[in-house]
């Protein structure tokens, strides 16, 4: 029997953490938060570019900044206007880190701003739908037609309720059924801008960790962004930035990609059995990668 490791959980970014920035699809979503703010709010064209970059400087995203500024939008028309036509024939198998996720023995989540829907086109595309325990996504932390906050509702409900479980995301809808429209009772305080709660806001990792019932002392987290790298490690993480190869406040290590986590981090495979093999087939897939692309 293999000993025990010394890290539980491991946590994933997914976009620009999972693939590089380099797949234009940040960019592309980018164009269309814009496009967006422009044709579905009349924003100004001359403002939209500012404000989208100060909302999701001063809010964490555009979205939770333009709710609190009072905008009214269905959620999830934004996601489907921003995400619907993105390119995401751009992101290809990785085997090279799917056999490094499979590889590890701890559980491991997605911890996303993003929707569902986006985060199973990801997964799906990059062959690592079935890498994962579940999704913690923005429908996990701002379910539909729900007033109360997070941190009241994630310890009244159980974890199933808040993790999308394998084999893919697209189970949300089983896993998460819609809050019934008697529950809700309409006060005045609706009128006041709802918060969307997401990265990098500290309570937002605070959910997340409970949500998912891990010990965030034994939990890596992996992200591109240093401000969600700083906000995990007040939470309590072990942190790691994707996509640099210079620490940033907060993190512990530095990845240039993610498939050197085996070079940066090699305790994660501490007292496994097998791991000989392990590697080995990591370097034949990486050989075999390298051919495909050659």
């Amino acid at each position: 029997m293999a000993n025990e490791t010394k890290y539980e959980c491991l946590l994933f970014d997914m976009d620009d953490t999972l693939y590089p920035l380099s797949s234009g699809l940040n960019l592309a979503c980018r164009r269309k938060i814009q496009e967006f703010m422009l044709h579905e709010l009349k924003i100004d064209e001359s403002e939209v570019p500012r404000m989208c970059l100060e909302l999701y400087r001063e809010h964490g995203t555009t979205m939770a900044g333009l709710k609190v500024l009072g905008y009214e939008f269905n959620d999830d028309q934004f996601h489907a206007y921003v995400h619907g036509r993105l390119p995401y024939e751009t992101l290809k198998p990785d085997p090279v880190l799917r056999n490094l996720l499979l590889s590890m023995p701890q559980r491991k989540i997605i911890f996303t701003n993003a929707d569902q829907d986006h985060a199973a086109q990801v997964l799906t595309r990059l062959g690592l739908e079935d890498c994962f325990e579940g999704v913690i996504c923005f429908e996990t932390l701002n379910p539909p037609q729900e007033q109360s906050s997070v941190a009241e509702t994630a310890e009244e409900e159980s974890v199933p309720r808040r993790i999308l479980g394998k084999p893919a995301v697209e189970a949300f809808e089983t896993l998460n059924p819609p809050q019934e429209q008697s529950t809700i009772v309409e006060t005045a305080e609706e009128s006041v801008p709802r918060r969307i709660l997401c990265k990098p806001a500290v309570e937002a990792f605070e959910a997340a960790i409970r949500i998912a019932n891990v010990d965030p002392s034994k939990t890596i987290f992996f992200d591109d962004s240093a401000r969600n790298i700083a906000s995990g490690k007040v939470a309590g993480l072990h942190t790691v930035i994707v996509g640099s190869s210079e620490l940033v406040p907060g993190a512990d290590h530095a990845l240039s990609s993610i498939h050197n986590i085996k070079e940066a981090i090699p305790e994660i495979w501490e007292g496994q059995e097998g791991g000989e093999q392990v590697e080995q087939q990591i370097i034949q897939s990486t050989a075999v990668q390298t051919a495909v692309l050659a």
